[in-house]
């Protein structure tokens, strides 16, 4: 469709944290520098890794836990090295169809949730079912580029 896109994604791990009772804002902000951490060479084998886009949150509809991830480098899929922040784990997500819609600009919770209840809409519209109470925003660029930026909201297919 002109408005969003269906994709499957594969199995994949992602190296996620979850952050409670803040901000979306300022939940990522924690998330992000947890995570980076990790990539910066704390985990178990003090490895550095390469940034990977797009860093991911899960919304839930009601709920102040955010959970900020990663995906893990198609090298070390298969055996990623295990963070020693106890806040931080590796997690293999499932197969999965997505629905997928993709805006520009610098991207705030409140655009994200916008962009989310227009993609919701539009698929009540076309009567595709999908997970309803939860989302994913996906962002794709540093905070330093400044133009043609990428991001993007998922929901699941039921």
């Amino acid at each position: 469709a002109k408005d969003y896109e269906l994709r499957q994604y594969e199995p994949a791990k992602w190296v996620s944290t979850v952050i409670r009772g803040e901000t979306q804002k300022e939940a990522m902000r924690q998330g992000f520098w947890k995570l980076f951490h990790y990539i910066q060479g704390k985990n178990e084998k003090e490895m550095k890794i390469d940034m990977t886009v797009p860093v991911t949150c899960l919304v839930k509809s009601g709920c102040t836990d955010f959970k900020i991830s990663f995906f893990v480098p198609f090298e070390h899929q298969d055996c990623p090295p295990q963070p020693t922040d106890s806040d931080v784990f590796i997690e293999e997500r499932k197969a999965a169809a997505l629905f997928v819609r993709s805006f520009g600009g610098f991207a705030s919770p409140e655009k994200y949730a916008e962009e989310a209840d227009a993609l919701a809409r539009t698929l009540r519209n076309r009567g595709q079912p999908f997970h309803e109470d939860f989302f994913y925003t996906a962002g794709y660029d540093s905070p330093f580029k400044l133009f043609n930026r990428h991001n993007e909201v998922w929901y699941f297919k039921k």
